[in-house]
Formats: C-alpha cells, sequence, structure tokens
C-alpha cells in the first residue's frame, strides 16, 4: 500500500518522558558519556534538551527514544548524530540518511552531527573498537553557532546536510588515527569516498543521495517483517509525506488497512516474553505517533481517507491487571487519548 499525506504543523503532547539532568556546557562530554539525554546549560540565556545517537542507524540503542525523552521540553531541542560509525574491519559501519534529518525536522529538533575521533580496542573481539567518543570541540563549537541560529529546525537540518561532506572527511581522518593507535583495520574508505563524492557538490546533492537510499530502505522495509513487528492483520505500507515547503520524506507502516472509510496506520511492537514491550520500545513507537497523529490529506490511489493511528502492542505473556496499574502504563493510556491514536494489544491482552 502506497500512501500520500501532508503535514502542516506538528502538535503532540508527550507524557513519558523521563526527567532530565542538567549538565553545563563545560562539562558535554560527561553528560554524553553518563545521560542518554539531558539539559545542556550552554550560557544563562541558553538551555538545550539534548538526545545523542550512539550510530546513525535508528535501529540501534533506541535513538528515537532517546530524542522523545526530550520533547517535553519548551525551548530547543538537540540530537547529536554520528556522520557514520565504523566498528572496525569485522564490525558494523552504520551512516547517516537524509530520512534521519526529515524526520527531526519535522519534529522541530535540530541536528548536530558529529564524529568519533577517540575509541579503544575491544577485549572481546580482536578486531573491533569500541568506547567511541565524539569529537567534543567540534561540538562545543556547532552549539555556540547553535546559540546565535534564529531560524527553525528544517533551516538548520539543511544547513547541517551541507557540512556533511566536510564532517566525513574529518570522521575518515579520525579513523585512520584510531587504527594506527590501537592497532585495528577499519573498513575501505572506497566506499565512504564515493558517497563524499556524490554529496561534495551540494547539500541538495547529498539530500537526493540520501532520499535514494531512503527510498530503497523503505522498499525493504515493506517487504520485511522484523522481529519486533509481529504483523497480525493488514499489510506493510510506505508512506511519502509533503510538508508546507513541498519536501517529500519517505516512511513505513507496518500495517495499513482500510475500514469503513478509515485508514489505519499501524506502528507495531513486539516482546517475546514480557507482558509488554520496554518503555524504549514503546518510546520509539510513539515517535511516529507523534507523526502519524499529524498527518493530513491523507490518500491510497487517490481515495481520501479519514487517518486512524494505532499504536500495537503484542506480546508473548497476558498482560495482567497489576501490569495494568503500573504508572507508565497508565500514563501511555493517557498519552495515546490527549494525543488521539489508538493502542492496540494483541490476543493475550485486552484491547483498549
Amino acid at each position: 500500500m502506497d500512501i500520500l499525506a501532508e503535514v502542516k504543523q506538528i502538535s503532540y503532547k508527550p507524557l513519558l518522558c523521563r526527567e532530565l539532568d542538567a549538565v553545563p556546557l563545560a562539562d558535554l562530554a560527561a553528560g554524553i558519556s553518563e545521560h542518554s539525554s539531558f539539559l545542556l546549560q550552554v550560557d544563562p540565556q541558553n538551555q538545550y534538551a539534548v538526545s545523542w545517537w550512539v550510530s546513525a542507524k535508528r535501529t540501534r540503542s533506541y535513538p528515537y527514544a532517546r530524542v522523545y525523552d526530550t520533547l517535553s521540553f519548551s525551548g530547543k531541542k538537540v540530537t547529536i548524530i554520528p556522520i557514520f560509525k565504523d566498528e572496525g574491519k569485522e564490525g558494523d559501519r552504520d551512516f547517516l540518511q537524509w530520512d534521519t534529518l526529515s524526520l527531526m525536522s519535522l519534529l522541530q529538533v535540530y541536528v548536530i552531527i558529529g564524529y568519533y575521533n577517540s575509541a579503544v580496542k575491544s577485549k572481546k573481539y580482536n578486531h573491533k573498537i569500541t568506547g567511541q567518543r565524539f569529537d567534543i570541540d567540534d561540538l562545543k563549537a556547532q552549539i555556540a553557532a547553535l546559540s546565535s541560529f534564529q531560524s527553525d529546525a528544517l533551516h538548520w537540518n539543511l544547513l547541517q546536510a551541507g557540512r556533511a561532506p566536510e564532517i566525513a572527511k574529518k570522521a575518515v581522518a579520525a579513523y585512520q588515527e584510531i587504527s594506527a593507535a590501537v592497532g585495528v583495520q577499519m573498513h575501505s574508505t572506497k566506499t565512504i569516498s564515493r558517497r563524499i563524492e556524490k554529496i561534495a557538490e551540494s547539500a541538495e546533492a547529498f539530500k537526493r543521495t540520501s532520499r535514494n537510499h531512503a527510498q530503497a530502505a523503505q522498499f525493504r522495509e515493506t517487504s520485511t517483517v522484523q522481529p519486533k513487528e509481529k504483523a497480525n492483520y493488514g499489510e506493510k505500507a510506505s508512506i511519502t509525506i509533503h510538508n508546507y515547503l513541498g519536501g517529500a520524506y519517505y516512511f513505513t507502516a507496518d500495517e495499513a488497512r482500510v475500514e469503513n472509510g478509515e485508514l489505519s496506520i499501524v506502528e507495531c511492537k513486539h516482546s517475546a516474553s514480557a507482558p509488554l514491550p520496554s518503555m524504549e520500545d514503546i518510546k520509539d513507537g510513539l515517535i511516529k505517533m507523534i507523526l502519524f497523529t499529524n498527518l493530513e490529506n491523507i490518500s491510497v490511489e487517490n481515495i481520501q481517507y479519514r487517518p486512524n493511528p494505532v499504536l500495537k502492542l503484542t506480546s508473548g505473556s497476558r498482560l495482567n491487571e497489576t501490569y495494568q496499574e503500573k504508572a507508565g502504563y497508565k500514563k501511555l493510556v493517557q498519552e495515546a487519548a490527549e494525543n488521539h491514536f489508538r493502542i492496540d494489544l494483541d490476543e493475550l491482552g485486552n484491547p483498549l
């Protein structure tokens, strides 16, 4: 199913955000080391809610949950993402994609693209590195630039996209130094160089290349059911969203189905044994709910439908009354009611 929709503005009230600790700018490195999300005290006039991604890939270390925890802050929300992360020749290597910048722009989250410049050799795997750390001086310089930036997150993130080739070159040089220092071979730089060559022309070239990757990933996702997406009915769907500027953003839904003039757009989260998926998994799903609850002018094959956003939680264990009384679960139910989406539980629970 191919869904077309528009987003004109984002309106959402998150209720499950955890309380964030305050960290002065001078202690940025410690803040990143100790917290997945925190309040950064830049100066007496500026305080940002900051999250950071371990990897540029959204399926690692729940980066959406980290971003979610910053969304109740009334000021600027910032997320730090590595341009790419190389774990060594026998490990993974993940690259930043345009669809990530797109979603953050829609959520009014300012992205700072960083790079790792230090690491140690893994004690467990001889040909991998671990303990990667950002170039803190570079992050501080970008934070200083953000403090004087007056436009919205979309425009900032477009500028960040334009800087991506420059940052990628710094990352390549840093990994070469790490490789020499710890004695671990990194992946070939040929692929990185090709990507840099494609995006070096301009920020627009970066967006175009990344969108092609996003569309390819979208096609793969609509053809694959992930272990944490136990979809029982409906079908995978691609969603193309246009914003007020006409920009096209590409996402997927785990399930989509048409019922009585409504189009249910479903994000699925699954736990094999616990009564509910983890809170990180749920917050990951709530990021999609923020997007889905703000869709307008939704159509499939030129037929308009009313949207019905659904967060579907499946499990191999029954959700008992004791669990239903837990504060986190009750807040989740309240968040669904406040923001007009539905929670579906599988056959072992009780549908809400």
